[in-house]
Parts: C-alpha cells; structure tokens; sequence
C-alpha cells in the first residue's frame, strides 16, 4: 500500500505546487510517522486472529509410579485451547476497525499539510509580486526624479519636488528589503514542510490564474477523513462490545497424554510396558462475570463518546466551511475592486504626468496617485493569495481527494 502514498521522482525538479506537494506527501516526517502508526496497526489482526500457543508440559518421575502394567516414567501432555465461537474473528474486526481509523488520520494529516504547503506557496507568491511592483516602484520613482530635475533646471520646476521623490524612493527602498527578509523566512518554513534545505530556492509563476465566474464549491464536509475516523473509532468500540460478549464466554481445551510405562520385572502380565495415551478436553469456567459486564459497557460507552465526538466535529467542520466560502467570496471581491482601482489610478496618472509636463499639474499629486496605485497593486498581490489559500481551505476542510494520490 506504500504506493498509493508516497512518490518517488528521481531527479525531478518541482516546478509547480502540485510538484511541490507530492515531495511534501515523500519527505515530510510526521506524514511517513503517521503512515508507519497506520502500517503498525494492520499487524495487530494477524496477532489477534491467531490461536494462543499450545502447551507441551513433560514430567519425569523420580519415584515411579507402579501400575498393573509396569512403573510409569514419564509423562508428556500437550494441550491446545480454543476461544468460543466467533471470538478471533470478533478480535479480527476491532484491530481491523482501528487500522482503518489509523489510516484516516493519516489522511487528515496528509491533507492538512497540503493545506498548509498551498498556504505557504501562495505566501510566497504575494511577496514575489510584491517585490516585482517595489523594484517597479523604485524605477519609476527615478523617472520622475529625473523629470523634477530637468524641470528645476530648466527653471520651470522646484526643489522640493525632488526631495520628495527622494523620501518615497527611500520608503520604498526599506519596504523592499523588509519584504526579502520576510520572503527568506516565509521559504524556509515552506521547505521545512517538505523537509529539505531551509534555503532551497522555491520556483515560483509570474501569474496564476484565477477564475471567478460560476464557481462552484464543495462545501459538504461529509468526507473529511476527521469524520471518517470517528465513525471507524465507533465501529471499533461497537465490535469491541461484541468481543467482550464472546470473551464472557467458556474457552474449549483439547489435549492429550502420553504416559511412558516400562515393563513388570516381578511377573508376567499381559501388554506388559504397554504406553498409556490419555485423550483431554478442558473448559473455562467465565463464573466470575463482573468484569466482563464491565468490559461490555466500557466499549458502550467510547461508542457513545466517538459519536458524540463526530457531531461535535462536524458541526465545527461546518462553521470552518462558512467561513472559508465567506474568505472566499470577500478576497474575490476585494480583488476585483482592486484591479478596477490599479486601472482608475493608471489613468489618472497619466493624466497628472501629461497635465506637470505642461506645467498645469501639481508633482505632489502625481506622487500621491503613484503611491496610491503601488497600494492597490500591493492589494491585488495580497487578495490573490487570500482567495487562492481559501480555496485550498475548502478543499482541505471537504476532505478533497488529490489525483495523485492512487500513482504507483
């Protein structure tokens, strides 16, 4: 079953978050730790469907034992036990029942680190489009230092116009450098999920498309594995009832005895040193019933506990969907708010930059109007990533089943 989890790519460079997640689902530590616990758990059924071990008991007599056929000199006894009808199997069920559940909070561990893998990528993207529209900033503010130049020295122009550019080429300059700086940490917590170098560089696209018209969503939270577990929990504790049932009942013993007996050296008799055998069948006596009643309604009452335990989860599951469509929908108005803003403040600068050639515009409005539209695409970079790692929420909170996850 180890192929149907982990990926195996020789040298392939991941280019793509698809990429990346499929190294995160190979090399992340706590994943391959909680796929162990589940492959751990299958062996528990080969264990407890298996019958115990048979005893072979054998005793030499020091003093013999005279019979009529001779003196006894030893005895060997070998005793198998056998669990009411229906106990192994019952055994079987509840080990079986835990693996699966086992299983899915592997898969609910897997899925929340693709969560949060998505959620870091698209961190990274913000900062990266973020960091193109300040070294664009920058640029253009320089333009526009060298207009205010050629302007004051054509005496048409003054001073202060320069020395402003100059405090918003600085502003820039230091937003710049605090958005590497967080960028680099942002990539070492990225690469710490897919547990690799923390400075490996992370390939990142210039654009990511996104689509907003007659989006669909999967808000049911029916399959999110949380909730699988809790049903395969409650199995459990259900056929674990049943097994204590079975356990309350007698265990059958079928064995036999081997007696060596020598020959009569006083006389002679008939079948003189003939062995004995001796067929055996033993039964447990359950008399003592207190603790199998105990045993009965403890499994009751974690049955209870798991199923209470699932409402409680799905309704918390249900309220994290809401809020995740609500992020959704804002970042998706945000955004075409801001891209609509990006657009007016283009074109109202290009309009203040024709009307401060002419002389019939004042510079500080062109670099207010500048400012406002480095914000705006600032917005644009941030509203993207917040849509985008919603949407991954909704994915993860619906218990999404990526396409890759049946390769190999």
């Amino acid at each position: 079953m180890t192929g149907l989890l982990f990926f195996f790519f020789g040298s392939l460079k991941a280019q793509t978050l698809e990429d990346y997640l499929q190294l995160a689902a190979e090399n992340n530590p706590e994943v391959k730790a909680a796929y162990a616990e589940f492959e751990a758990a299958l062996q528990e059924a080969p264990q407890v469907r298996s019958l115990p071990d048979p005893s072979l008991t054998m005793t030499a007599f020091g003093t013999m034992v005279e019979t009529r056929l001779g003196p006894q000199e030893a005895r060997f006894s070998l005793m198998q036990m056998f669990p009411w009808f229906g106990t192994l199997e019952a055994r079987e069920d509840v080990a079986n029942l835990m693996a699966e559940a086992k299983f899915q909070a592997f898969l609910d561990l897997r899925n929340r680190l693709f969560l949060d893998v998505s959620s870091k990528y698209y961190d990274l993207y913000e900062l990266e489009q973020q960091v193109i529209f300040q070294e664009e900033n920058l640029e253009i503010l320089q333009n526009y230092k060298d207009l205010a130049l050629s302007r004051v020295s054509a005496g048409s122009g003054a001073l202060s116009d320069v020395l402003q550019t100059d405090l918003l080429r600085n502003e820039s300059v230091t937003a710049l450098e605090i958005l590497r700086l967080k960028k680099e940490a942002v990539v070492a917590q990225f690469n710490a999920l897919l547990n690799r170098s923390r400075s490996e560089a992370v390939n990142l696209p210039q654009d990511l498309e996104i689509v907003f018209e007659n989006a669909i969503f999967d808000t049911s939270v029916t399959g999110n594995p949380r909730l699988t577990e809790m049903e395969r929990m409650a199995a459990s504790a259900r056929a674990q009832e049943i097994l204590a049932k079975k356990e309350g009942l007698p265990n059958v013993g079928l064995g036999v005895d081997y007696v060596i007996v020598g020959e009569r050296m006083d006389m002679a008799v008939e079948d003189s040193g003939r062995d004995a055998i001796m067929p055996m069948l033993s039964v447990s006596l359950p008399i003592f019933r207190g603790k199998y009643k105990a045993a009965r309604k403890q499994a009751e009452f974690m049955a209870e506990s798991y199923e209470q335990r699932k409402i409680n989860m799905e309704n918390m599951l249900s309220a994290e969907m809401e809020a995740a469509e609500f992020e959704v929908r804002e970042a998706a108005e945000m955004l075409r708010l801001y891209e609509k803003q990006v657009e007016s403040s283009k074109q109202v600068l290009n309009l203040l930059l024709s009307g401060y050639r002419n002389a019939s515009a004042n510079f500080e409005e062109v670099l207010r109007v500048r400012q406002e539209l480095l914000k705006y695409k600032l917005a644009v970079a941030g509203a993207e990533a917040n849509y985008l790692t919603a949407l991954a929420q909704i994915d993860y909170l619906s218990g999404k089943n990526y396409d890759y996850d049946n390769k190999n």
